[in-house]
C-alpha cells in the first residue's frame, strides 16, 4: 500500500516535527505500506477559518495527483479536516481525516468525548465539524490552549516548551473530565505527536487519544476493504463525484490574485 499523508505544515518551517512524525508513521503502518509526507506553502501558521480555506484548496488539488500518481489512499493529517467532503467528491481512492477518524475510533472507548484543541479561535470550528459528523451528543465538549499552530512547533525542540503544553494541555483536560467526558482528543496532529511519547497517556483515568497511527490503520483498512469489496463512498449525495472537466477547470483556476 502506498499513502499520502497531507500535512498542513511545510518541512522548512516544521523540519522537527516532520522528522518525528516520519518515524512515528513507520511505527504505525504495516509491512509494506510506504507513507509519503507531502506539506503545503505557506503552512498553516495562525487559527483562523480564512487559513484553513486556504490549504483546503490545495489539499484537495493533492488528492487528485495523489490518485493520479497511484496513491492507493490520501491522508489528511490535519484535526479540522478542512476540504475533506470535497476531496471525496473528486477521486475515488479513499480519502481518510484525523479529525473524523480520531473521533470515531474514540466513541469506540468511551461513551463523552471531550477536545483540547491548540487555540480559542478553532473552538467554533471544531463545534461546525463536530455537528456535520452528526456527533454532538457524544463529543460534549471542547477547550483550548493558547498557542498558534506555529508556535506549538517550538515543543518539538525545546523540553521546556514541551512540558508548557502537556500541563496546559492537563489543565484545560481536567474541567471536560469532572463535565462528564470520559475520552480526550488532543485537536491537532502537533500535540498529538507530542504526547505520543507518553505511552498508556491518560489523566484521572481518561484514555488521551492519538489519532495519527489509527488513521493510518483506517486508511489500510479502507484500502483492504476496497479491494476485496470493490466499494467507496457514496456517490448519491454528498459525495456525488464532479464531472472531470469540472475537476480540471478546478485545478486550473488561479490560486490567487
Amino acid at each position: 500500500m502506498k499513502l499520502w499523508y497531507q500535512s498542513y505544515v511545510d518541512y522548512e518551517h516544521g523540519e522537527s516535527y516532520w522528522d518525528a512524525l516520519r518515524i512515528h508513521l513507520d511505527q504505525s503502518c504495516a509491512p509494506g505500506t510506504t507513507i509519503d509526507i507531502k506539506g503545503i506553502t505557506p503552512f498553516d501558521s495562525y487559527a483562523h477559518p480564512l487559513v484553513e480555506f486556504r490549504c483546503a484548496r490545495e489539499m484537495i488539488c493533492n488528492a487528485i495527483q495523489a490518485e493520479r500518481e497511484g496513491y492507493d489512499a490520501f491522508i489528511v493529517g490535519h484535526f479540522q479536516d478542512a476540504g475533506l467532503y470535497e476531496a471525496r467528491a473528486v477521486v475515488d481512492i479513499p480519502v481518510i481525516a484525523l479529525g473524523e477518524a480520531s473521533m470515531l475510533y474514540s466513541l469506540q472507548l468511551g461513551q463523552r468525548l471531550g477536545i483540547v484543541t491548540i487555540n480559542p479561535r478553532f473552538i467554533p470550528w471544531f463545534h461546525h465539524q463536530i455537528n456535520k459528523y452528526g456527533l454532538r451528543e457524544r463529543v460534549t465538549g471542547v477547550h483550548a490552549m493558547t498557542f498558534e499552530p506555529g508556535q506549538i512547533l517550538e515543543a518539538y525542540t525545546s523540553a521546556e516548551k514541551a512540558e508548557q503544553v502537556r500541563i496546559l494541555f492537563e489543565k484545560q483536560g481536567k474541567p471536560l473530565i469532572e463535565a462528564g467526558v470520559d475520552i480526550l482528543i488532543p485537536g491537532g496532529g502537533i500535540p498529538m505527536l507530542l504526547f505520543s511519547k507518553i505511552f498508556n497517556h491518560a489523566i484521572a483515568s481518561a484514555p488521551v487519544i492519538n489519532g495519527i497511527p489509527i488513521t493510518v490503520k483506517m486508511a489500510e483498512m479502507a484500502i483492504s476493504l476496497k479491494r476485496q469489496t470493490g466499494q467507496g463512498v457514496s456517490r448519491a449525495s454528498d459525495y456525488a463525484k464532479a464531472p472531470e472537466h469540472i475537476i480540471e477547470e478546478f485545478l486550473a483556476h488561479p490560486k490567487g490574485l
